[in-house]
């Protein structure tokens, strides 16, 4: 319920991501959930870890894989869940000394279906004793990955939206910007667009504080 009312809020993606590997945590009582993603806008993709609600920071920073790398690579390539009794003894499991180090055990990753069932991330839960998930688990588990990854999409378009639109308002005052010019100083629809260039350089502020300046001093 959590994840899906987050679906329609103002989160970000980070707090969406933060959101998500807390709730898991909560509801499934594991020691340690984390969230990683696909990055398609690398060439190839990699997969990066994005929230995890109980490792120092400093492991989150940069932590990226291949597609077929590791447990999460696994899960990615395969799109199904991947459950480890113990990762200390399995050869797919390449964070041996993170395990040692904070005790962790057991763990079940299950991929994140997004559009089309292209998987576009996995979700770990590790426990710190040895621990057997069962059917009902990863079933759960599957189904919060599920709204995650519909949470995930949906606010990435939202995002998206959000930066075009500011994007066609900034366009529009701009081109107000120049016809303003263009009447005021007999300009070129060029000229008058490199004027409010070189001002928004010199004055160290953007365009469009430029542009609205201009319109806001024509109403005037």
């Amino acid at each position: 319920m959590d994840i899906g009312q987050a679906i329609t809020s103002d989160l970000f993606l980070e707090d969406l991501f933060k959101l998500i590997v807390m709730v898991t945590a909560k509801v499934t009582g594991v020691e340690i959930c984390s969230l990683w993603l696909v990055d398609e806008n690398e060439n190839p993709p990699v997969i990066r870890l994005r929230a995890t609600q109980a490792i120092d920071r400093e492991y989150v920073k940069d932590r990226v894989l291949r597609l077929h790398e590791g447990v999460v690579g696994y899960v990615v390539s395969t799109q199904r869940p991947l459950v480890i009794e113990d990762v200390l003894a399995n050869e797919r499991f390449k964070e041996k000394e993170m395990a040692a180090k904070l005790g962790l055990v057991s763990m079940v990753g299950v991929p994140l279906q997004g559009r089309e069932d292209k998987v576009m991330g996995v979700l770990n839960c590790f426990t710190a004793k040895p621990h057997v998930f069962s059917a009902t688990d990863i079933n759960m588990l599957a189904a919060v990955a599920s709204q995650a990854a519909v949470a995930i999409h949906n606010t990435e378009l939202i995002i998206k939206t959000r930066v075009i639109e500011q994007e066609l308002k900034s366009r529009k005052i701009i081109e107000r910007a120049k016809e303003i010019l263009m009447h005021r100083r007999q300009m070129s629809g060029e000229d008058a667009y490199r004027w409010i260039q070189k001002r928004s350089m010199d004055a160290r502020k953007s365009m469009l504080d430029i542009a609205e300046a201009i319109v806001l001093s024509d109403e005037l």
